[in-house]
């Protein structure tokens, strides 16, 4: 037999979304992706440039020149390196993808701070979702999703 609990349910009349406030501070969101890799974005306009991935400093969760180069590039060219904080969930993928999804993630999110970016942005080609994913297995083959099996010649 099963007992019946009560559970009081608190209503907020409006949730936060884009430009609303959490803690007191107002932020601006966006989901950035890339092949499986999704990546949700909020960014805080009055920062010190401190940037955190699942919990974690974006240094050492991303590490490496070349990824710091990558990540750094929407913020660089948009000259908020530095002014804004981020936090930043992401999920999926291994870390290229993941790393892909947080730069798209970014670049859509400062839009939002300020569409006067878009030009900026589309130029560098960070507003364009990169398409290009794993190609599915097709019956009949080996392993792969193109490699066959090896014909005799005789």
């Amino acid at each position: 037999m099963t007992r019946l609990r009560k559970v009081e349910v608190e209503v907020k009349e409006n949730p936060p979304t884009g430009g609303e406030k959490k803690q007191g501070r107002s932020y601006h969101h966006a989901h950035g992706r890339r092949k499986t890799a999704t990546a949700r974005v909020r960014i805080y306009a009055d920062g010190k440039g401190e940037i955190l991935v699942n919990e974690i400093p974006i240094e050492k969760y991303f590490p490496g020149e070349a990824a710091k180069v990558f990540y750094e590039k929407p913020l660089k060219i948009t000259g908020t390196l530095g002014k804004v904080d981020a936090t930043i969930k992401v999920l999926g993928s291994g870390k290229g993808g993941q790393l892909g999804a947080v730069v798209h993630g970014l670049s859509r999110t400062l839009l939002e701070l300020n569409p006067q970016f878009r030009t900026i942005l589309k130029k560098e080609g960070l507003l364009t979702r990169d398409p290009r994913a794993k190609e599915r297995r097709k019956y009949g083959l080996a392993q792969k999703a193109r490699k066959g099996k090896q014909h005799p010649k005789r």
